[in-house]
C-alpha cells in the first residue's frame, strides 16, 4: 500500500522568535541605504569632503552590496548560513564604529564600503535561514511576508531615525545605532537559529569576479543615467559590464559547481520570477525618486517632515505583504502578483492627480497603492524562488533574487528619472520668464533643485515666477512618468500570469542529499 507523504513540520514559538531575530539585521541593512540623507550637511561641515567624495559616500555602500550578493550567497551555502550571518554581524558592527568615528572623508568612504560587505553577507543569509526554519508552505509564505515588510520599512525608517538622532547627537550616531542591534544578533543567533550548509557547493573565484565585473559597472551606468543622462564616457563601463555578464553566464553552464545553477531555469517559472522581481523593484525605486523630490521640492516639506509623511504608506505595506502571501495559497501566486501589479499601476495613475499645490494626501494615497501592490509582488517572488530552490542552493538563490531587485531598482531610478528630467527640461523651457539671463536659464533647466537656487539668486517677482514654473514643469514630468510606470507594471501583470505556474512543483521542495543541517534544530 502507498503511504501518504508526511506533512512538513509546523513552526513553533522558537521558529517565530528566530524570525524576529533575523529581522534585526535586515532592518539595519535596509536602513543604511537611506540613513545618510539627513547626515550629509553635518558630515560636510565636519569632514569637508569634495563633491566626488560626497557622491562616493552615498554610492559605495550600494555598489559593494550589489556586487557581492551572489558571492556571499554562494559562500553561505558553503560554510554555513548561520556562520556567515554571525561573521557579517561582526563586520557590520565593526564597520559602523569605524564610520561613526571617521576622522576624514576617505575613512568614511572606506567604512561605508565595509558596511556594504557586511550587508552582502547578512541579506542572503537571513532568507536562506528562513528556508531552513519554515518547511510548511503557508508558514514560509507568512515568514517571507514579514521579511519583505521589514525590508521595505527599513528604507523608510532610516531617514526618520537619522533625523531624530541628529537633533540630539553628532552625525556619527546614525552609524553607531547599528552596534547594539548587531550585538543582540550575536547573542541570540547561536541559541535560536539552526546551522545548515551544503556538502557539495564550492565557491568559484572566477565566477565571483565575473559577477562583480558584471554588476558594478552596470549599476554605475544606471545611476549616472539617472543623475546626468547618457554620456559617451559611460560606454566603456557598459561594455565591460555586459561582456562580463555574458562570460559569467557561459561559465555557469560549463563548471561543475556553478554559482548560479542553470538547472534552476529549467523549472517553470524560475526565470519568470526573476523578471517579475526586476519589474517590481523598478516600480518601487522609480516611485521613491518621484515622491522624495515632490514632497521636498514641490510641496516644500523639510527632509524630516517628508520622511515622516513617507512612512504612512509603510503602514499599508505592513499588512499587504502577509495578506498577499496568505491569499496566494488559495488562488495561486500568479493571480495575486498580477493583482498587485494592477493595484500599483492604479497608484501610478492616481499620482497624476497631484499638482504643484495639491494636498499631500493625494500623493500619499497613490504612493500607498504603489507600495502595497509592489511589495506584495516582491514578497511572493521571494517566497517562490527560495521555496522552489534546492535546500543546498538556498543562499545563492536568495542572493540571486536580491541582486535582481538591486538591478531593477537601479533601472527604475535611471529610466523613470531620465524621462522625468527630459520632460521637465522641455516644459520649463516654455514656462520660464523670457527676461531670465541665459546662464540662469541653463542652470534652472538642469534640475528642480538648481531652479530653486536660481530663484533665490534672482529674487523678487522673477524669482517667484522661476520657482513656480519649475514646480509646474516637475509635476508635468511626473504625470508623463507615471503613465510610463503604469504601463510597465501592467506588462508585469501579463508576465506574472503568463510565465509563472499557479502551483509550485512539490518535487523540488525536497532537500537533496548534498544538504545538511548541523547542530540542534529549533522547534
Amino acid at each position: 500500500m502507498s503511504q501518504t507523504p508526511a506533512s512538513p513540520p509546523h513552526a513553533g514559538r522558537r521558529e517565530w522568535t528566530a524570525l524576529a531575530v533575523l529581522c534585526l539585521p535586515l532592518l539595519i541593512v535596509s536602513m543604511d541605504v537611506s540613513v545618510l540623507f539627513f547626515a550629509v550637511p553635518h558630515i560636510a561641515e565636519a569632514l569637508s569632503p569634495s563633491a566626488t567624495q560626497l557622491l562616493w559616500m552615498f554610492d559605495v555602500y550600494g555598489f559593494v552590496l550589489a556586487g557581492l550578493l551572489l558571492t556571499m550567497g554562494g559562500l553561505a551555502d558553503r560554510i554555513g548560513r548561520r556562520r556567515l550571518l554571525l561573521v557579517g554581524a561582526v563586520a557590520f558592527g565593526a564597520a559602523s564604529v569605524l564610520a561613526a568615528y571617521a576622522p576624514s572623508a576617505g575613512w568614511l568612504i572606506a567604512a561605508r564600503a565595509l558596511l556594504g560587505v557586511g550587508g552582502a553577507t547578512l541579506m542572503p543569509s537571513t532568507l536562506a535561514i528562513i528556508r531552513s526554519l519554515f518547511a510548511d508552505d503557508a508558514e514560509r509564505a507568512r515568514a517571507v511576508g514579514v521579511w519583505s515588510a521589514v525590508m521595505a520599512g527599513g528604507v523608510g525608517i532610516g531617514p526618520v531615525i537619522a533625523g531624530v538622532l541628529l537633533e540630539h547627537f553628532w552625525w556619527g550616531s546614525v552609524f553607531l545605532v547599528n552596534v547594539p542591534v548587531m550585538v543582540a544578533l550575536l547573542v541570540a543567533a547561536p541559541f535560536l537559529l539552526p546551522e545548515s550548509r551544503s556538502l557539495t557547493t564550492r565557491v568559484d573565484v572566477a565566477s565571483s569576479l565575473l559577477s562583480m565585473l558584471a554588476i558594478l559597472p552596470v549599476v554605475h551606468v544606471l545611476k549616472e543615467i539617472a543623475a546626468d543622462g547618457w554620456s559617451a564616457g559611460l560606454l566603456p563601463y557598459a561594455v565591460v559590464g555586459l561582456g562580463a555578464a555574458v562570460a559569467f553566464v557561459r561559465r555557469q553552464s560549463r563548471i561543475e559547481c556553478p554559482m548560479v545553477d542553470p538547472s534552476l531555469f529549467a523549472h517553470r517559472g524560475f526565470g519568470g520570477s526573476l523578471a517579475v522581481q526586476v519589474i517590481a523593484m523598478f516600480g518601487v525605486m522609480g516611485n521613491a525618486v518621484l515622491m522624495t523630490q515632490y514632497l521636498q521640492s514641490v510641496l516644500g516639506f523639510s527632509p524630516l517632515s517628508a520622511a515622516l509623511w513617507s512612512l504612512l504608506p509603510s503602514v499599508a505595506v505592513g499588512a499587504a505583504a502577509p495578506t498577499a502571501a496568505a491569499v496566494s495559497l488559495r488562488v495561486g501566486r500568479p493571480v495575486v502578483m498580477a493583482t498587485g501589479f494592477v493595484v500599483a499601476a492604479v497608484g501610478f495613475v492616481a499620482m497624476r492627480a497631484v499638482g504643484a499645490d495639491s494636498s499631500v494626501w493625494v500623493a500619499l494615497i497613490g504612493a500607498a497603492l504603489v507600495a502595497m501592490g509592489l511589495v506584495s509582488v516582491a514578497t511572493l517572488v521571494t517566497e517562490y524562488a527560495i521555496g522552489v530552490a534546492p535546500a543546498e542552493r538556498a543562499g545563492s538563490v536568495s542572493a540571486l533574487v536580491e541582486t535582481a531587485g538591486e538591478l531593477g531598482g537601479a533601472l527604475g531610478m535611471a529610466v523613470l528619472g531620465s524621462i522625468l528630467g527630459a520632460v521637465y527640461a522641455v516644459r520649463l523651457g516654455v514656462l520660464l520668464p523670457a527676461a531670465l539671463p541665459p546662464a540662469a536659464r541653463e542652470a534652472a533647466l538642469q534640475t528642480l533643485g538648481e531652479a530653486g537656487v536660481v530663484a533665490g539668486q534672482v529674487g523678487g517677482a522673477q524669482g517667484s515666477a522661476v520657482l513656480a514654473a519649475a514646480r509646474t514643469a516637475y509635476v508635468d514630468g511626473m504625470h508623463v512618468t507615471d503613465l510610463v510606470g503604469a504601463a510597465l507594471l501592467l506588462g508585469g501583470a501579463v508576465v506574472a500570469l503568463a510565465a509563472l505556474p499557479r502551483h509550485r512543483d512539490a518535487g523540488r521542495e525536497k532537500a537533496p542529499q548534498g544538504s545538511v543541517t548541523v547542530g540542534r534544530r529549533v522547534g
